[in-house]
């Protein structure tokens, strides 16, 4: 046993006592962390002006404090990014976590020197939590691959400005530095292909242990390796015991990861984001993502009947039910505030507080008022999957089509299998009847003829591959959208 896994068993055990007590005192957690960053902020801008100095509990802040999205919030962001102190938070941010986003360009997500210790300690107790859990630590004296975006930053008016993955590769621990891959040459290529070949090179002769990254291109970078080694990825790497995924959704990608590995595999799943490292799998067996209550962010949720509405219902953590589909505010301790994250999630559990990811506020069909979102689609395809095991999916998306040449609109499915169906009118029929079962809307569309069933649309190998290329979004944490309530995505993909 090598000296990290030795000692990483007894911090394991303290850091589960802390988490488990954090979740007991949620409340109290959730109440200190609003008026801390409250108090500490009063004296911005933003703080000045929403009248912090009389927010005294979250009545009074939820008063004082609209929901900001990106597009509200970004007058004081354009500030902060000119250069300017204490507009969101005290002093300037550390460092700008820069992201695409799909209404407003470029994103500019602030991370303060208060904030930065928390989304590396919530990812360190994540494998803290497995080492617990499963009893097993010998992986950590192994090499470790962290698939991300380039650490090589820029400066805005002085503030160190990369991708959040990027970022978070200057403050891997020390004692971890000697086992991370790949190489920092290699982690600063910034085309992905050539990226991804050079740590194919570095990597395939490598005792990997852990490997972490958004599934679709880690699934690249498996397709790679076997494709030069012949061998199945749990053969090529013996030692290779945790997979560490987040960004997405693991299910879809599930069958396909683990038939490339070949063999039973751990997966550790985690929220992060450039906002706050928000849940994670804690290994414990339960279904759900530990909610990070204690962890630099105070959280509120709206029900997303409500979202668009003229008054959105905001709940916080002492209010939420099990198993609504809620919109996620965050407030951190970098400046956001009531800031929607864009994702939806749902509660499996109250004790402890543990959540899914059902998709993305913005992300719907809803062309027919039928309002189908990304959990509807995702479980449709494990249902579909499980009528045909022989199949295995890439990527896929859906998309309304509103005007066909003939015959009724319909929703429009477009798969990329890496094996395809013995049937797909079986397949096809199989989502069908998923989306039916899940969404009366839906159904009611369907039964009374305004939408035919669904139409599923077999793409050719690399076509999601060769979109997202096209869009300058190969590789790093860039994602493929679920769903569309409009044809811009289906139509990109189609032509490519």
């Amino acid at each position: 046993m090598g000296i990290r896994s030795f000692f990483a068993k007894p911090l394991a055990a303290r850091v589960v006592k802390k988490y488990r007590l954090s979740q007991q005192q949620a409340f109290e957690r959730q109440d200190f962390w609003l008026k801390q960053m409250v108090a500490k902020a009063e004296k911005t801008l933003f703080g000045r002006g929403h009248s912090f100095s009389k927010i005294k509990n979250y009545l009074d802040y939820r008063s004082n404090v609209p929901i900001f999205e990106y597009e509200d919030i970004k007058p004081y962001i354009d500030e902060v990014v000119a250069g300017k102190e204490d507009i969101l938070w005290p002093g300037k941010p550390a460092y700008f976590a820069k992201t695409s986003g799909t209404t407003s360009g470029v994103k500019y997500i602030p991370i303060s020197s208060d904030s930065m210790p928390f989304h590396i300690t919530a990812a360190r107790d994540a494998l803290l939590h497995y080492v617990y859990y499963s009893g097993n630590s010998s992986f950590l004296d192994r090499k470790l691959i962290f698939l991300s975006g380039s650490p090589e930053m820029t400066e805005t008016n002085g503030v160190p400005t990369g991708r959040l993955s990027g970022i978070v590769n200057h403050h891997v621990p020390g004692y971890l530095r000697g086992n991370q891959m790949p190489s920092y040459k290699t982690n600063c290529i910034e085309d992905w292909e050539q990226k991804l070949e050079a740590i194919v090179q570095e990597t395939i002769s490598k005792r990997m242990g852990l490997i972490s990254g958004i599934p679709p291109w880690v699934q690249m970078y498996f397709d790679r390796l076997e494709e030069l080694s012949g061998q199945k990825i749990g053969d090529l790497f013996p030692d290779f015991q945790v997979f560490v995924t987040g960004g997405v959704n693991f299910e879809p990608y599930r069958e396909k990861l683990l038939a490339s590995i070949g063999r039973e595999i751990d997966v550790v799943e985690t929220y992060p984001a450039s906002e706050g490292f928000i849940a994670f799998d804690d290994s414990s067996g339960e279904p759900g993502l530990l909610l990070n209550v204690d962890g630099g962010i105070f959280f509120e949720f709206v029900p997303t009947d409500t979202y668009f509405g003229a008054n959105p219902v905001r709940l916080s953590l002492t209010e939420v039910s099990l198993d609504v589909n809620y919109a996620l505010l965050l407030t951190t301790n970098a400046g956001l505030w009531s800031y929607s994250i864009g994702d939806t999630v749902k509660f499996v559990s109250l004790n402890p507080y543990r959540i899914v990811v059902t998709g993305r506020i913005k992300h719907f069909i809803s062309a027919f008022g039928e309002h189908v979102i990304a959990e509807e689609v995702e479980k449709a395809l494990a249902a579909a999957l499980l009528a045909c095991p022989e199949a295995r999916v890439v990527e896929f998306t859906v998309a309304p089509q509103v005007s066909p040449s003939s015959g009724l609109p319909y929703h429009e499915w477009l798969i990329e299998f890496s094996s395809p169906p013995s049937s797909l009118s079986t397949f096809q029929e199989a989502l069908d009847a998923s989306m039916c079962a899940q969404n009366i809307y839906y159904r009611d569309l369907i039964t009374g003829s305004i939408l035919r069933p669904l139409v599923l649309t077999s793409l050719p190998a690399g076509a999601f591959i060769s979109y997202m290329k096209s869009q300058g979004k190969l590789g790093g944490q860039n994602k493929v959208p679920r769903l569309s309530n409009d044809r811009v995505l289906a139509e990109g993909v189609l032509r490519t």
